[in-house]
This record gives structure tokens, C-alpha cells and sequence, in this order.
């Protein structure tokens, strides 16, 4: 297994660049309750130097999630009864992807048959790069040897919980004791990247393995995960591999999240700090 400490970067900007230069990405994320989560993995993709951001949202929730961040746009999406995406969507779902490099699905989306149904789509799409966080993570182990129907190009960030239900839907054996045999055998199992988060986040895709060291305990807050999303999903939009989107994600994001926490203090350190440090993780870290 090779041990990467190479942080990876992003090209210099060419002077004529446009938009469409550094990625159209859709962010599939929200339901009653849970808009916050839509809106912050937006409003991170942006900070993260995507070139257009897409949100795709419960239809009763959009009203909300386009009022936090005007500098989005939003795709409303049918709906269950209580607000959660519903099967219906799928189509509006599938010309999203038509129309954008990388999709990520998950933060605040909550868990239903219907959701699954959404997934389970998703993950037999042939050259969709796709990064799945949170309740898509928590419903994707619950369909049955989902790694055979894959064909999406797929990036999983689960945080410890969310690995052991992942492990646990696939596989009779206990997972590897060290975290950093989790994250690989899991990547090398499923064909897939691997960001198991917390404390030293690990990237792995079976054959490497980054092992970060920015970030800090006031990071353990609600919504930071969906920050995470946002920056990995807006850097795979920006023709970073996948692996190198994940390894430079991480780092920057955990380095926001240190700049953020001189300024509050750990225990003050909201997910809205850590966005707004952003800006000047990326220029120290590209400088």
C-alpha cells in the first residue's frame, strides 16, 4: 500500500477563462427539516471554485435553500408526503447529469424506499462521477450488493457510524481494526475512493492511502460533513481524478477549518466559519 503526503493542486486560472472552465456540478441534497444541509454543500462548492452550482431539492424546500445563497441555482424535485425526495424525481434527476461533470447526492436527504429507488439508479450510470455523503451513504447500505450494479465512477465519505452500517450491509467479517485498513479494504472491495472521516481522515482507493493532518475537535459540528461534499464535489468538477479531488479536499478543509478556529475558538466554530475560511485555505494552499 502506498502512503501519499503530497498534497495535490490546482492549476493556475487562464486569463480568458469562463465558467463552464471549472465545472458544472449538482448537488442532490435536503428535505423538510434539513435544508440547511442543501445550502451549506452549495455554498462550499462555491467557495471551492466550481464554476456553476446546481441544487437539487425537494420542491418544498427550495424556496428556503435559494434564499440562503443567491449565487446557486436550484432544481426542484418531487416530493413524498413528508418532504423527502420521492421516486418520481428520477427523471429530472437524470437529465441533471446530462448537463453537469459531477453529481453528489446525500447531505439532510433523510431515508426512504423511494431514496433507495434514486440510488440505486445513480450508481448503474456508466461514467457518472458521483460522491455520496450522509443519508445517501446510510441508504446505500441498505441495497443488496449494490458493488455489483456499480458502473458510476464513486467517491463514498462516511464518517465511522456510517462506514460500520456500509461494512456491515456487505460483508459477515468484522472490519480491520486499524482505521486506515477500514478505509482501504473497503476502497479496494467496492472499486471506489474512500474518505472515512474524522480525526486523521483517511483517503483510500485500495492502493493508496492519505492520512490528513489539518483539522481540529471543533470541526465536530453539524454540517461540516456537508461542507466537505460541497469542496470535494466543486474540485472533481474542476478536472482534479477523483482520489486527488478527495486528498486535496480534505486537507483544505480541515486547514479552513484550523483558520476558523483561531478566530472563534474551538468550541464557538460554526460550519459557516469553516466556509468562510475557505477563501484563505485555498490561497495559502496554492500559493
Amino acid at each position: 500500500m502506498k502512503i501519499i503526503t503530497k498534497i495535490p493542486k490546482l492549476p493556475p486560472r487562464p486569463r480568458d477563462a469562463h465558467k463552464g472552465d471549472f465545472g458544472k456540478i449538482c448537488i442532490i441534497a435536503g428535505s423538510i427539516g434539513m435544508s440547511g444541509a442543501a445550502a451549506l454543500a452549495g455554498r462550499s462548492a462555491l467557495r471551492a471554485g466550481a464554476g456553476l452550482v446546481r441544487v437539487a431539492t425537494p420542491k418544498s424546500v427550495l424556496p428556503i435553500v435559494a434564499s440562503i445563497e443567491p449565487s446557486f441555482t436550484t432544481i426542484p424535485l418531487a416530493e413524498d408526503a413528508i418532504g423527502r425526495i420521492s421516486a418520481k424525481s428520477t427523471n429530472t434527476i437524470l437529465n441533471a447529469i446530462s448537463e453537469n461533470d459531477c453529481i453528489a447526492f446525500g447531505p439532510g436527504v433523510g431515508q426512504s424506499g423511494d431514496i433507495r429507488t434514486v440510488i440505486d439508479t445513480l450508481i448503474q450510470q456508466e461514467n457518472l462521477k458521483l460522491v455520496i455523503d450522509a443519508d445517501g451513504l446510510n441508504n446505500l447500505s441498505k441495497i443488496k450488493n449494490w458493488p455489483e450494479k456499480l458502473k458510476a465512477d464513486l467517491i463514498l465519505t462516511p464518517h465511522p457510524g456510517e462506514f460500520e452500517r456500509l461494512w456491515s450491509g456487505l460483508f459477515r467479517e468484522k472490519f480491520p481494526a486499524k482505521r486506515i485498513d477500514q478505509a482501504a479494504t473497503l476502497a479496494k472491495r467496492t472499486k471506489t475512493i474512500v474518505v472515512l472521516k474524522g480525526a486523521g481522515t483517511i483517503v483510500s482507493n485500495g492502493n493508496k492511502v492519505y492520512v490528513n493532518k489539518t483539522g481540529n475537535p471543533g470541526m465536530a459540528t453539524a454540517g461540516a460533513g456537508d461542507v466537505l461534499t460541497g469542496v470535494i464535489t466543486a474540485l472533481i468538477g474542476q478536472h482534479l481524478s477523483n482520489f486527488d479531488a478527495a486528498v486535496l479536499g480534505v486537507y483544505v478543509h480541515g486547514f479552513a477549518g484550523d483558520i476558523a478556529a483561531k478566530k472563534t475558538g474551538e468550541v464557538s466554530l460554526m460550519t459557516t466559519d469553516i466556509i468562510e475560511s475557505l477563501c484563505e485555505a485555498f490561497k495559502k494552499t496554492l500559493d
